[in-house]
């Protein structure tokens, strides 16, 4: 300790800043990360790991239709030649590969347990085998005939591929997911057939557009199949970005079970969703009694999938459950569109879907002049060699005198014949059996044969025209083997449209509706008791706290809270603390300043008119529709200067009775006041001092009702004397009027 730093071998110590030195570093493991990790190639679709995967399966030959070879050789010869990381992640990748619920059209053809849609994990390496599929194979075709380009692996020993031939449109068919630093990228899966018809019309017009290509990719297809009800302007505006999303619903269908009653049967589920999970979501959610329209979950599936959902009652709308069942569950997710790729395998860029299809058809072009110029290289190198086969045939003993006599024969040969040097060389390697065969029939044939092909290719090199036609070819072979008519090939994920559901039904149907007391205690405090309680005298309340006001509503309500700054703020009403204990303070559920109190909370019943007043008599009519607040800050109403909103009525009746604290009491009708959906409102009754203490809505035919300080109630049917017109002063109330100038 304390001994100071190690200095280098020179013995000078080299100062460097912390901070330019962070960067540096940080920056080397983000490129390392973009480059060599997360982001797939637009050109094969493929990651690092994948591709080094499938180059050394290829290596070990497990072509298709031959034999497997057990899982761990993989992973180790993959390991030790090309990727040096955890044989847990080089396996987990290729497990993946092999999964055909993950993978659109696997690229590793799996035997053994390499898990399953309930989200299990595969077997050890050890006891799994694996081989390429079809698939695979063709996007390695081509990699021995200098298709693509080859760097030297990790420690310079061997070489591996930089990218791919992919004779398959990878990337969008299987989709790839990935977090670099910085950046990310999310592709789904999509249908082969479309791809490459896709990709045909591009070829024919390369000036397309997204809409021209969405023509023929009518969007994701995932293999777990599922519903898209993603509508069809923001798909398009996905695929021309590059960045969007797409709403996936599993599948479903009504199956009676007779005497009226049904159960619900999911056949698909998203894409990516583990099958335990989801049930094991929608058993919790049952428990916590979320899905009142709900009775049972089964999961009765074999080798498809079968998860049986079973309604509470048979006379539940199957929509309806499904909406909640999508609204609170995994039934229904959404799948996030970022086609982030490297173009050209350098850049980091988030391509539209024809920009990716382009990236794709440009590299199976330069595929097809690399091997044909590769090809063209070996058929003049044989031709040069069947040149040389020719004249050794037509002066065999002479040649093997050259041979048999000369101490160095080569240069003799080359001089007598006028032979070049590879010539002569592949003469003096030519084996004794080879001069049975050594012919000039078969010499010529191949000479001819190889002729024409070598004319075939230096014209498909110097014609752009006849590589884009040939390109055009091999897609539509490929698309042969991946057509709508193949059973891999076929679409599994359809679309369709999200049924349409009053919002309030769908937010009822997620609530077991049952009758509950609402009790608001002085201090603000609220509870909900179960049922309709009718004596409220054995309550408690915390210290010196006291009733408020309590009414009947139930679960399903929505409850409106008035407070004395003039906002309404909305509650559900399924929401509310229990009423075992002393409730919670109302204010954390709604954002209402210190200064302000509450002034009524009442039920929310829709469509009824309320009477709102301040407390220097103002006020006006307004729609109880109109008082809902879509969030926590309330909806301003009533405006006041102060916190001096004071009453909130219902309007039922014709008539308004208003009394001020001088004592004065007021009555007018009702359609003297303007309904409104907010403002100040208009003077209901002018006060010299003092504001105003009570109010209320009645009809006048009646008579004025109000209940004393000591239970009785009081009605007054002649009324005269106090009528008249709205912002007047009024007069003393009637003789038993309570001292607390309150009608009860």
């Amino acid at each position: 300790m304390g001994e100071g730093p190690i200095p280098t071998d020179d013995g000078a110590i080299e100062p460097i800043g912390l901070k330019a030195a962070l960067e540096e570093r940080y920056l080397a493991y983000a490129l390392s990360t973009i480059m060599h990790r997360a982001l797939p190639d637009a050109r094969d679709g493929l990651k690092p790991v994948h591709r080094r995967i499938l180059y050394g399966m290829r290596l070990l030959r497990l072509d298709p239709g031959g034999g497997f070879r057990k899982s761990a050789k993989i992973v180790g010869d993959v390991m030790g030649s090309f990727h040096p990381h955890g044989n847990m992640a080089i396996y987990d990748a290729m497990v993946r590969l092999a999964q055909d619920f993950a993978q659109r059209y696997p690229l590793v053809d799996g035997q053994g347990n390499f898990g399953n849609i309930d989200g299990d994990n595969a077997a050890a390496e050890r006891y799994t085998e694996a081989r390429l599929t079809e698939v695979a194979r063709l996007i390695l075709d081509g990699i021995d005939e200098d298709a693509v380009d080859f760097r030297p692996n990790y420690d310079g020993t061997t070489e591996e591929p930089v990218v791919m031939p992919g004779a398959f449109p990878n990337l969008l068919a299987n989709g790839s997911t990935g977090i670099a630093v910085g950046m990310a990228t999310s592709i789904p899966p999509h249908n082969a057939a479309e791809l490459i018809d896709a990709s045909l019309h591009l070829i024919e017009n390369p000036q397309a557009t997204t809409d021209d290509l969405l023509k023929f990719v009518k969007g994701p297809d995932f293999p777990t199949g599922g519903v898209i009800i993603e509508s069809p302007s923001s798909m398009a505006d996905a695929y021309a970005t590059g960045r969007g999303g797409f709403r996936l619903r599993a599948r479903w269908e009504k199956e009676d079970t007779g005497r009226g009653t049904y159960v619900v049967v999911v056949t698909e589920i998203p894409y990516g969703v583990a099958k335990s999970r989801l049930i094991e979501k929608m058993a919790d959610l049952l428990n916590e009694k979320k899905l009142p329209l709900l009775a049972d979950v089964r999961d009765e599936s074999a080798e498809d999938v079968r998860v049986v959902l079973e309604p509470r009652a048979r006379n539940v709308d199957a929509d309806l459950l499904m909406e909640s069942l999508f609204r609170l569950t995994e039934l229904e997710v959404r799948f996030p569109l970022n086609m982030n790729v490297l173009v050209g395998g350098l850049v980091p860029k988030v391509v539209s879907l024809g920009e990716a299809l382009r990236e794709w058809v440009d590299h199976r072009r330069e595929v097809l002049l690399r091997r044909s110029r590769h090809r063209l290289a070996e058929i003049e190198h044989r031709l040069e060699v069947l040149g040389g086969y020719l004249i050794a045939y037509l002066n065999l003993d002479e040649v093997i005198r050259i041979i048999r006599e000369e101490d160095e024969p080569k240069p003799v040969l080359m001089a007598r014949f006028e032979l070049s040097d590879v010539q002569a060389e592949a003469i003096l390697n030519m084996r004794l059996r080879s001069l049975r065969r050594l012919e000039e029939f078969e010499i010529r044939k191949e000479h001819d044969k190889l002729s024409k092909e070598k004319d075939g290719l230096e014209k498909l090199l110097s014609s752009e025209d006849k590589q884009w036609k040939t390109v055009a070819r091999q897609l539509g072979d490929t698309r042969k083997m991946f057509g709508p008519d193949t059973a891999l090939g076929r679409r599994r994920t359809t679309f369709g449209e999200a049924s349409v559901h009053n919002v309030g039904a769908v937010i009822e149907a997620l609530v077991e509706r049952e009758p509950i007391t609402v009790v608001v205690s002085e201090k603000g405090w609220v509870r909900a008791l179960k049922g309709h309680v009718a004596d409220l005298s054995t309550l408690v309340f915390k210290g010196d706290d006291a009733l408020k006001l309590s009414f009947h509503a139930e679960t399903t309500s929505k409850l409106l809270v008035f407070a004395s700054n003039g906002r309404f703020y909305t509650l559900d009403a399924s929401k509310l603390p229990g009423g075992r204990g002393h409730g919670e303070p109302l204010r954390l559920s709604i954002d209402l300043e210190q200064e302000a109190d509450i002034v009524d909370v009442l039920p929310y019943q829709g469509a009824r008119k309320l009477l709102v007043v301040a407390k220097e008599g103002r006020g006006f009519v307004v729609n109880e529709d109109d008082c809902l607040a879509n969030t926590r800050k309330g909806k301003q109403v009533l405006g006041v200067d102060a916190q001096d909103a004071t009453k909130v009525v219902p309007a039922n009746g014709d008539t308004v009775a208003v009394i001020g604290e001088n004592r004065k009491l007021l009555i007018f009708p009702l359609n003297q006041v303007p309904e409104m959906v907010r403002g100040r409102g208009v003077r209901l009754q002018r006060y010299k001092d003092g504001g105003l203490s009570d109010i209320k809505v009645f009809t006048l035919a009646d008579g004025l009702t109000w209940t004393d300080t000591s239970g009785r109630n009081w009605t007054v049917a002649d009324l005269t004397e106090w009528k008249g017109d709205r912002a007047s002063a009024g007069r003393l109330p009637p003789k038993g009027f309570p001292r607390n100038n309150r009608f009860g």
